[in-house]
């Protein structure tokens, strides 16, 4: 029999472990070069698609940096049993909310329209503070089946982001074709059609090789290096590559000097919040959606790190997504969800400790304060961290697969594998497409122009409909095969 001595201290869960602080703090920023590029992209395309200027974005990206930082300081280290799911949980912008904040803005005309957002964003914060509790408890509906096709898809989806990072042009755009302009600057029209001809700006060669080169050493040290070196692969690659950048020319920190050391929005940057019901609707439908792809990845990361997620710790991670919306709404930020580039990076690293994830979160919220150390980070080379992002991207689409590998697809009447088919084919839609609905309803188009929104939403209604409403009726009763497809429907992987 083995006596254990009352003062010796219990080996923590890794999840809960504190690294030394050397390798704490280079492990965090390793989290926020990988996920600060997305971070910035929502703001960045939100404001000038509602007629933002320059200072005005800024403000945007600020706020966004520090909510973001807020939330994923809650995520990682929890308030009592209120917040926080206590796991390696990156907070950051959801791009679910792009089409309806511009959307709405637009409606009620542009810059002038902001505040019906936020005023929206109060709302849906406080609606996502009431019903985190109730979304938890039906977590049984959300199997391998429904988490993995999600995953998969917010993976297959924002790979494409990082295109216009790694062959963008100047603006960091990536247009294959521009408009030929005449003697006068006049667009060139011809049958009546709009003469175009290759963007000698974007897809230059040596910006995709950069970003290859990034990949290449993100696999080689990942290969050939074990421990610590091993596991800031990413970190170490793109600080080579911003070396193998600068005499590229592709490395520019002159807007550094003209940064200022502190600042922070005033709450209602853009006037008193104002309230319509059409965007209050839109809005709560962003934090259902959101609550939904935040589960899949909270379930993911739970995984990687050998820890059951219960109910409750759902209802708390979803709760600071919450927070978030609600923030948002005072700060001009924008709702937050976790972020599926750091599940991604747990999950090649397997670096465990959550309290990587809050030192992440304390670079954020200083880079949302000190505008000057914000401005060093954007100054990166964009094929660098779109390369390396893109690796991350896809890492999140092969955790969707690893998942899905638990779901039972055999059987003459599992229609498992149809439903994986119908919900990609659907969310891949507006990926290959993003004009597919232009015809359609503004409201639908808020839905389905996003391809993690309708994944979610067709994946969910098809398992719900086959695998719990609507189940397959055994072909004969009392069988064992009657037995095993019975238990394929309720409480087993797939159902």
């Amino acid at each position: 029999m083995t006596t254990v001595s009352p003062d010796q201290k219990a080996v923590p869960h890794p999840v809960d472990e504190v690294p030394p602080a050397p390798r704490l703090l280079i492990l965090g920023l390793q989290h926020l070069f990988i996920m600060y590029a997305g971070a910035v992209a929502v703001p960045l395309i939100v404001g000038p698609a509602v007629g933002l200027g320059a200072e005005d974005i800024a403000v945007l990206v600020s706020a966004d940096l520090l909510v973001s930082g807020i939330a994923s300081i809650i995520q990682s280290v929890g308030i009592s049993k209120i917040m926080g799911v206590r796991l390696p949980v990156v907070a950051g912008a959801t791009f679910t909310v792009l089409n309806p904040m511009i959307i709405i803005a637009d409606q009620y005309g542009g810059r002038a329209g902001l505040p019906y957002v936020y005023g929206a964003l109060l709302v849906s914060g406080v609606f996502g503070l009431i019903i985190a509790k109730p979304f938890s408890m039906v977590l049984r509906f959300f199997p391998p089946l429904v988490t993995g096709t999600v995953i998969m898809m917010i993976g297959l989806s924002l790979i494409g982001a990082d295109i216009g990072l790694i062959a963008g042009d100047k603006t960091g755009n990536f247009t294959a074709k521009v408009p030929v302009l005449d003697a006068n600057g006049q667009v060139v029209v011809r049958n009546g059609q709009i003469v175009t001809a290759v963007n000698p700006d974007s897809g230059q060669v040596s910006h995709i090789v950069l970003a290859a080169v990034v990949i290449l050493l993100i696999v080689l040290i990942s290969r050939f290096f074990e421990g610590f070196i091993g596991q800031t692969a990413v970190l170490l690659a793109i600080i080579i590559g911003t070396l193998i950048a600068w005499p590229m020319g592709l490395v520019d920190f002159s807007s550094v000097g003209s940064a200022g050391w502190f600042g922070i929005a005033a709450p209602f940057h853009f006037g008193p919040p104002k309230f319509a019901a059409a965007a209050i609707i839109s809005m709560c439908i962003v934090v259902l959606v959101t609550y939904t792809e935040s589960t899949a990845d909270m379930l993911a990361v739970a995984e990687m790190v050998d820890r059951d997620l219960t109910p409750s710790d759902l209802a708390r991670g979803l709760a600071t997504d919450g927070l978030s919306a609600l923030l948002a709404g005072f700060m001009n930020s924008f709702p937050d969800t976790a972020y599926a580039e750091n599940v991604g990076l747990v999950s090649m690293t397997g670096v465990r400790s959550r309290w990587v994830v809050t030192v992440c979160g304390v670079f954020l919220v200083i880079l949302g304060l000190i505008p000057k150390v914000g401005a060093v980070v954007a100054s990166l080379p964009g094929p660098v961290i779109g390369g390396a992002a893109t690796v991350m991207f896809a890492m999140v689409t092969a955790v969707g697969i690893q998942t899905l590998h638990k779901v039972t697809f055999g059987g003459p009447r599992n229609h498992n594998l149809l439903i994986v088919a119908v919900s990609l084919s659907f969310g891949l839609i507006p990926t290959i497409q993003p004009s597919f609905y232009q015809h359609f309803p503004a409201d639908f188009q808020v839905i389905f122009g996003s391809s993690i929104t309708s994944t979610v939403i067709v994946v969910f209604l098809l398992n719900l409909v086959f695998n719990h409403l609507w189940p397959s009726l055994p072909r004969r009763r009392g069988t064992v095969e009657t037995a095993v497809e019975a238990g394929a429907v309720v409480g087993r992987p797939g159902s």
